[in-house]
């Protein structure tokens, strides 16, 4: 492959810098975080603060310096820098440090290279690196600028640069058409669950805040789950059954991050497009996560790239089990409607408060009565039976069939208009807007 990625166990110097703008700050227990996941070993951390980038190193000459005697004390391999640092930021400081030094996107690119598992996670990624990569050819291969010379060497004037830019090119062109492929499935296999009327619920929320957890507690799967960032990359599906809703699928995406590369946004188009297009999105915040508000709104920042900030949301506040006095419980509005879960899908505190909230929301006008029908209307008692939507049935002195019914009113609308059988004897007339 075009792309080297450095093995588990390395030795790594972190820096982290204090930025002036706000916008631009990062988080340094994050990357440290961020750097466990990769594998590598941190060993020091340095930190400083600047009101704007250097645009030779980015942190100044006096902090490489200090860099350079950590590198040399630690006998390490690698320094990852907690910021986006441009090619010629990249090949300068390696060139000053003489080791390998990676950006937080880079690193970010490095974890989900690791953790991709399906066929099209994997082209994900390599196409992210690629495009990734593409800029920084030059960065270590700046002899390759040079034409081959000497006998049997002589070509038709291209570089080596100029070659392995033209093949990044082919390989980054055939991975968008094998994407384009995949889309098109997706796009299929949605179409099919509308057609069939099937709600997707979608959970989302920032890397680690429990969502495959919380998947593995209501579908009871088995999708990996660990106390990591970026521990599931690849999205899975599963049917779900809700009272009052019926057949559901249930999605577990990629998890969120603050200032996610563009890069990977656009390659994993594909696969967040199935939140885009869900019919209500779990929200999961890990509620003793001291910077969850900001988590929220990096996540909400995501949603509106991906076109998805419009859709239904319910907020899932998950790990109460970490929280004091933080009993399970469903916040609603002033119209009674449910906006806030309190659970913990380590316990399985709340989870079931989580179905019921769901239900409401999906749920449209619930018709529950009894109805009584004559022999005659088997057919009816059968529809209704299919739907699973009979709770009980005793039949009368005078051979009726009782039925305790259950269902959205909708769906009990279009069963009798199914059967030919009138619905004014069991919901009544519709009501005349102008009395």
């Amino acid at each position: 492959m075009f792309f080297e990625r450095h093995q588990a166990g390395e030795r790594a110097i972190l820096v982290h810098l204090e930025m002036g703008q706000e916008g631009e700050r990062e988080d340094a227990n994050e990357l440290k975080e961020l750097v466990y996941s990769a594998g590598a070993d941190p060993l020091e951390t340095i930190g400083g603060s600047r009101a704007t980038p250097h645009p030779k190193t980015y942190v100044g000459s006096g902090k490489v310096e200090e860099i350079k005697a950590a590198v040399q004390h630690h006998r390490a391999e690698i320094v990852i820098f907690n910021h986006a640092l441009s090619p010629g930021q990249e090949r300068n400081l390696e060139h000053e440090l003489q080791c390998r030094v990676l950006d937080r996107t880079g690193l970010i690119l490095d974890i989900f290279a690791q953790r991709a598992r399906t066929h099209e996670g994997k082209l994900q990624v390599e196409l992210a690196q690629l495009e990734h990569m593409s800029t920084r050819l030059v960065r270590g291969w700046t002899h390759l600028e040079r034409q081959k010379g000497g006998i049997g060497l002589r070509g038709p004037g291209e570089t080596q640069l100029e070659t392995d830019r033209r093949l990044l090119r082919v390989r980054i062109n055939s991975i968008l058409k094998r994407l384009g492929k995949v889309r098109k499935q997706r796009e299929q296999g949605r179409r099919a669950r509308r057609r069939a009327e099937v709600p997707t619920i979608s959970l989302v929320g920032y890397t680690n805040a429990g969502k495959s957890s919380l998947f593995n507690r209501i579908t009871i799967a088995d999708v990996y789950a660990a106390d990591q960032l970026f521990a599931t990359l690849d999205p899975t599906f599963r049917r779900l059954e809700i009272k009052d809703v019926g057949p559901t699928i249930l999605v577990d995406t990629v998890g969120f991050i603050r200032h996610l590369p563009h890069k990977l946004v656009d390659a994993f188009r594909a696969t967040l497009q199935e939140t885009a297009e869900a019919t209500l999105l779990l929200h999961l915040i890990d509620a003793s996560d001291e910077k969850r508000d900001d988590n929220i709104e990096e996540v909400n920042t995501v949603l509106s790239e991906i076109g998805a900030d419009e859709l239904p949301h319910l907020l899932v506040y998950n790990k109460i089990d970490m929280l004091e006095d933080c009993p399970a419980r469903i916040d609603r509005d002033s119209y009674g409607v449910p906006r806030r879960v309190w659970l913990s899908a380590l316990t399985g505190e709340g989870v079931e408060l989580l179905v019921q909230a769901i239900s409401e929301r999906l749920g449209g006008e619930i018709f529950a009565q009894q109805i009584v029908l004559e022999p005659q209307y088997g057919n009816l008692r059968a529809q209704l039976y299919a739907q699973g939507a009979v709770e009980k049935e005793t039949i009368s002195e005078q051979g009726q069939m009782v039925l305790d019914v259950r269902l959205q009113k909708r769906d009990f609308l279009q069963t009798l208009s199914r059967v030919g059988m009138d619905a004014t004897p069991f919901v009544g007339k519709p009501s005349n807007p102008w009395d």
